[in-house]
Order: structure tokens, then C-alpha cells, then sequence
């Protein structure tokens, strides 16, 4: 929760639409950011299914939907189409950003501790101030419908 309240840090990152994306670009807008570990990957798949299927709902909000992952723009176009994703997934191949949004440090998986990406979202104001922070979500299958209740207030 160390980013409510904040002003969102700025980013610059090539997105699966062929555009460079930089949080400028959605000022005026309330943007979900959404950081996952890996394309193609089960809760991945489910997390990102659920933001597809909310889609309309928050795109008929005036919201945009960013996914973000250290996987490539080809991985991220084969995940799209896997999957029929209508928002743009964001390529991170250095955690810059992920670093700059407190979604990658150290975790526990199996019991193994490792350094990687932290499952997490941000909800992003218009005033470009971060309104609601996820810092670790815990079912991915279930955090898109608690970022829908939470933007329907």
C-alpha cells in the first residue's frame, strides 16, 4: 500500500500494440495496471481471462487496461491470441518498471525463495495519482471482479 495516495512513477514501455505506452499518454484517464509473472502460464491465464472478460464493463467506465510482465512483445501477441485479450500487455524485459511499482522483489514459491514478479495492480486516478494499490494478490482468478467492485465504488 506504499503507493496510495502517490503520484504513479512515469514509464515508457514498448506495448503489444506497436506503441511505445508511457503513463502521460492516459492523463485524464483512470488506468489499471496489472503485473503478472509469465504469458500463457495457469494463473496468468485465469487472472488475464478475467480482465478480458470485464472488459467491456470497465472500457464503458472510460478505464484502461494495462498488463505487464518481463515476457517479450511476441510472447505477449501469441498470449493475445491465445486468449482473444482486448487490452495491451506491456513488455518489461527489465523489471524497471515492475521495480518502480513495488511488483517485483523477493517471494516464496514451494517453499524456494527467489527474486521475480509480484503479482499485483494499481489503480491509477486521472490526476495520475495512485488511488488503489494490490500490492500482492493472492487469487488470481478472483482480483479482476475486486478491481471492478472497487472502481464501482
Amino acid at each position: 500500500m506504499a503507493l496510495e495516495g502517490k503520484m504513479a512513477p512515469e514509464f515508457l514501455l514498448e506495448g503489444s500494440d506497436g506503441a511505445q505506452h508511457s503513463l502521460k499518454k492516459y492523463a485524464g484517464k483512470t488506468v489499471v495496471i496489472y503485473f503478472y509473472p509469465r504469458d500463457n502460464t495457469p494463473g496468468c491465464t485465469k487472472e488475464a481471462c478475467g480482465f478480458r472478460d470485464r472488459y467491456k464493463d470497465l472500457a464503458d467506465s472510460g478505464v484502461v487496461v494495462l498488463g505487464v510482465s518481463k515476457d517479450s512483445i511476441a510472447s505477449h501477441n501469441k498470449f493475445i491470441t491465445n486468449f482473444t485479450l482486448p487490452f495491451v500487455l506491456l513488455s518489461d524485459p527489465d523489471s524497471s518498471m515492475m521495480q518502480a511499482y513495488e511488483a517485483f522483489g523477493e517471494k516464496v514459491m514451494c517453499g524456494k525463495t527467489s527474486m521475480g514478479t509480484i503479482r499485483s495492480t494499481v489503480v491509477i486516478g486521472p490526476d495520475g495519482i495512485v488511488k488503489k494499490q494490490w500490492a500482492k494478490v493472492a487469487k488470481a482468478e478472483l482480483h479482476p471482479d475486486q478491481v471492478l467492485a472497487y472502481l464501482r465504488g
